[in-house]
């Protein structure tokens, strides 16, 4: 096994699971906006709710759809790009894998079909309790991924024996102490993902035409979750530093670029760790500001990267994937605020803003998607070089394919991943040009 092998198999394994999250995402978030509009038609019976639910159903659909078949690819590489890693963790990855497949299984098989299928055959509560049902299963088969992830990032519950892991006690397992952050970053990226979506797909109309009322009731909608997201975002993110600092003083040391243990630490705003010298190149920092998010030893110093040498993450991208994420929220916080406050004397309607505000919203359509790629990074790289925080590295598990092997299968699956994508683009953009078709009523039930 070379270093080359390890590298491209991280990578390879990044794309895929990257390329999954991109319609996790809106899958998830997708999932309660249309339990939310259905909702809204239910209980106050305004068709705008119905055509918002009937226009982004179909964006749902195409959704489950990828998310399905790019998750195929991942299962796939956790055997064969990590072939060791089940036989260290089956016994705690086994049955939480199991969940999250039959749970996947038991909700897309008993309700999704009568969900986007059936509308005209069940009257309106039934429906609003099948969607109900689908965004309740969807939440849950995400769950269980998460807590395995949680508990790679700190493994309480199990002990090591003779190389693999055996479970004491699932209660543990399950609550890990980063469960519930990761999955709040999860919930909150996905409501962001979707909240721009829905604002971007909304900017684009109002440039085409006048929006009618389901239309301006999407792009409110959009709105008030932007604004409420990037608020919790940043709370769960502190939530999900201090957990790091705690159970993985390498990771936090390299987020804040600390290098030398007991110095007093800068808040780094940008910077180039130049891992070579162990130092920080052409930075901005605020002075002595930072520390907060560092962990500490017995003797209460704060703990740099000198202190881990030889089993640190890679710093520049632990750095800098986690300052991607804070802009990106930031510039998603400021951009929603700021057209709350334009258009709240004009009922939340995009069309009376100007040309380039408008642009920019369509522009900002997809920045969900960057802050949960680069929020990906930072939990994955960012744990490494341990697969199992500070037992398992990753050279222990995976496999020895040629190096050119895996860099020919990165650029196939690079390819497929670029196919499927371009495909999701142009049908969204036919939905948004041409609209839907009224699903038919028949014997008085819509």
């Amino acid at each position: 096994m070379t270093n080359l092998t390890l590298w491209f198999s991280q990578t390879q394994f990044f794309l895929s699971l990257g390329f999954f999250s991109l319609f996790l995402v809106i899958e998830l978030g997708l999932a309660w906006v249309l339990l939310f509009f259905k909702l809204g038609a239910f209980l106050t019976e305004r068709p705008g709710w119905t055509a918002a639910y009937r226009f982004w159903v179909r964006v749902f659909a195409l959704a489950v759809v990828l998310t399905l078949a790019s998750s195929m690819p991942v299962l796939i590489q956790v055997g064969s790009l990590w072939p060791a890693l089940m036989d260290k963790i089956g016994d705690v990855a086994g049955p939480l894998l199991a969940g999250a497949i039959l749970t996947t299984f038991i909700f897309k098989s008993c309700f999704l079909g009568a969900m986007l299928f059936g509308q005209r055959y069940v009257s309106e509560r039934i429906h609003t309790i099948l969607v109900f049902m689908v965004a309740v299963g969807v939440t849950l088969a995400a769950l269980w991924p998460i807590i395995l992830q949680g508990w790679m990032q700190a493994p309480v519950g199990a002990f090591l024996l003779e190389g693999q892991y055996q479970v004491s006690d699932w209660h543990e397992v399950v609550l890990n102490p980063f469960v519930g952050w990761l999955f709040g970053l999860l919930v909150i990226i996905a409501a962001l993902t979707v909240a721009f979506l829905l604002m971007g797909v909304g900017a684009r109309q109002a440039i085409a035409h006048p929006l009618d009322d389901s239309e301006r009731l999407v792009f409110r909608t959009g709105l008030f979750t932007a604004m409420g997201g990037v608020l919790l975002l940043a709370a769960v993110v502190a939530g999900y530093g201090q957990q790091v600092a705690h159970y993985q003083p390498a990771k936090a040391a390299a987020t804040a670029g600390y290098w030398h243990s007991g110095t007093q630490p800068d808040l780094l705003l940008a910077a180039w760790p130049d891992e070579a010298k162990g130092d920080n190149r052409a930075q901005l920092a605020w002075r002595h500001a930072g520390g907060r998010w560092l962990a500490r030893d017995a003797k209460g110093e704060l703990i740099g990267l000198d202190h881990v040498a030889g089993m640190a993450p890679p710093v520049a991208l632990t750095f800098w994937s986690f300052r991607l994420l804070l802009a990106t929220a930031l510039l998603m916080g400021v951009f929603a605020w700021l057209v709350f406050f334009r258009l709240r004397k004009k009922q939340f309607d995009p069309g009376v803003l100007s040309s380039g505000w408008r642009r920019c919203l369509i522009g900002m359509t997809f920045s969900g998607w960057v802050l949960g790629l680069a929020g990906l990074c930072h939990v994955l790289f960012g744990l490494s070089p341990y697969a199992v925080n500070g037992t398992i590295t990753l050279a222990e598990i995976v496999g020895d394919t040629d190096p050119n092997v895996l860099l020919g299968g990165m650029a196939a699956y690079a390819l497929v991943y670029a196919v499927l994508l371009a495909g999701f683009l142009q049908l969204l953009h036919h939905i948004v040009r041409y609209g839907v078709v009224p699903i038919a009523r028949r014997r008085g039930r819509a």
